[in-house]
């Protein structure tokens, strides 16, 4: 399954949500561009939905990596929700899962990033 991100913004913050598999960087490009386009518009906070995301390998972790860390060089977090138990394990594995905040729902999520963002 072909990777894509779809995006919403709502007011402070905005929602990435990931679906399909990303395993290759040039999948990511237009993702990635899309995100620096919204940090140089001031929106640093970000939800990253992964509840359509079924799998990645080490260059989707970097890809969400980067995503962190910009949004958190721009004053702004980046957190991840609805992981499955795969992307799960591979949070876990890496020890990633100390890095990024995870949230089980997005409702959960974005209740956290809107208190953030204020």
């Amino acid at each position: 399954m072909e990777f894509s991100c779809e995006f919403k913004t709502q007011g402070e913050y905005c929602i990435l949500s990931f679906k399909g598999n990303l395993i290759e960087r040039n999948q990511a490009n237009e993702t990635l561009d899309r995100f620096a386009e919204l940090v140089s518009n001031d929106i640093n906070n970000f939800i990253v939905d992964l509840s359509s995301f079924s799998y990645m390998n080490s260059t989707g972790l970097n890809v969400l990596l980067m995503i962190l860390t910009k949004a958190r060089k721009s004053g702004g977090e980046a957190v991840l929700c609805n992981l499955s138990a795969n992307i799960s394990s591979l949070l876990s594995v890496t020890k990633l899962n100390s890095v990024f905040t995870v949230y089980n729902s997005l409702a959960e999520a974005e209740l956290a990033v809107s208190k953030v963002s204020k």
